[in-house]
């Protein structure tokens, strides 16, 4: 699908619709501004808070953003995305810019876009983000571009990377690792991979050593066979012995009704509860033992 776009000497140009080159092509269609421009719209901005003005401000330095995003074009991500990115840091410059302090709008936003866009590349380059320490955010930039070869390192290469960029040899060779390796599936399928690895290590998968499903479903299977003799051997007895055996062990609540509110409830002495619980339990105990010999 395509849009026509006309310049002022009324050219007629086709560009298509919902791609990063129709988004090029309207952004270096803004004007940049002056050093006098900018200085205005920057004080409406800064002491009226005039929207207008900071709408200026932003689509005449999206270029710009165009501009720093193609240097991280390296990294596997969509170009879209970092200008995206990019345009959230720019956003926060022109919100906390001073036009006081005597400096290009520009000079003042590079530093908000490379924030922002070099938190979106440490956060979806890999799965686990790979620099969380100020020492290995640095590392993680400059790496490739000090790195003199590819492979790995060796020991004078990696006191000469740590000395150039202020970190220690530590750091250098556990970025190192983290940036050679790679993100694994747990989707992982032999049959589609076979062909690609004779020997495939056991070791790649994921193990639990501290799991033992075999006993937690016998276990489970156990109960579940205990709890249902249990409820046949109730069913044999008397409807108040069973009812006694119930409230006093058996109630969902765990609360053991005494002996004397059951001689309250059925009108007998405590005495009287306490025997017929007894011979309740010697007939669950010989119906269970039948039970378990069928």
């Amino acid at each position: 699908m395509y849009k026509n776009i006309f310049t002022s000497d009324c050219k007629l140009f086709l560009i298509p619709v919902r791609t990063l080159d129709s988004y090029i092509y309207v952004t270096n269609s803004y004007p940049i501004l002056t050093l006098k421009e900018e200085r205005e719209l920057s004080k409406k901005l800064y002491y009226k808070g005039d929207i207008k003005a900071a709408k200026k401000l932003i689509l005449s330095h999206l270029r710009f953003v165009i501009h720093i995003a193609k240097n991280y074009s390296g990294y596997g991500l969509h170009q879209s995305d970092i200008i995206q990115e990019g345009n959230i840091g720019l956003m926060k410059a022109v919100r906390k810019f001073n036009p006081e302090v005597g400096v290009r709008l520009v000079s003042f936003a590079i530093h908000w876009i490379k924030a922002e866009i070099h938190e979106y590349v440490l956060r979806n380059w890999r799965i686990v983000k790979v620099a969380t320490t100020k020492a290995q955010r640095k590392l993680f930039f400059n790496l490739r571009k000090t790195k003199p070869k590819l492979g790995w390192f060796n020991k004078n290469e990696i006191k000469t990377v740590a000395k150039k960029l202020g970190v220690s040899v530590k750091d250098v060779c556990e970025m190192e690792s983290r940036m050679s390796a790679q993100d694994m599936t747990f989707n992982y399928s032999l049959k589609d991979n076979f062909k690609n690895s004779k020997n495939i290590s056991s070791n790649f998968f994921l193990k639990d050593f501290n799991s033992n499903f075999a006993h937690i479903i016998e276990k489970n299977d156990w109960q579940q066979h205990i709890s249902t003799k249990l409820y046949k051997a109730i069913l044999m007895l008397d409807y108040r012995s069973r009812n006694i055996i119930i409230l006093r062990w058996l109630s969902k609540n765990k609360k053991k009704i005494t002996l004397q509110k059951l001689a309250n409830y059925y009108g007998i002495s405590a005495e009287r509860i306490r025997q017929l619980e007894k011979n309740a339990m010697i007939k669950l105990r010989s119906t269970l033992g039948y039970l378990s010999q069928t």
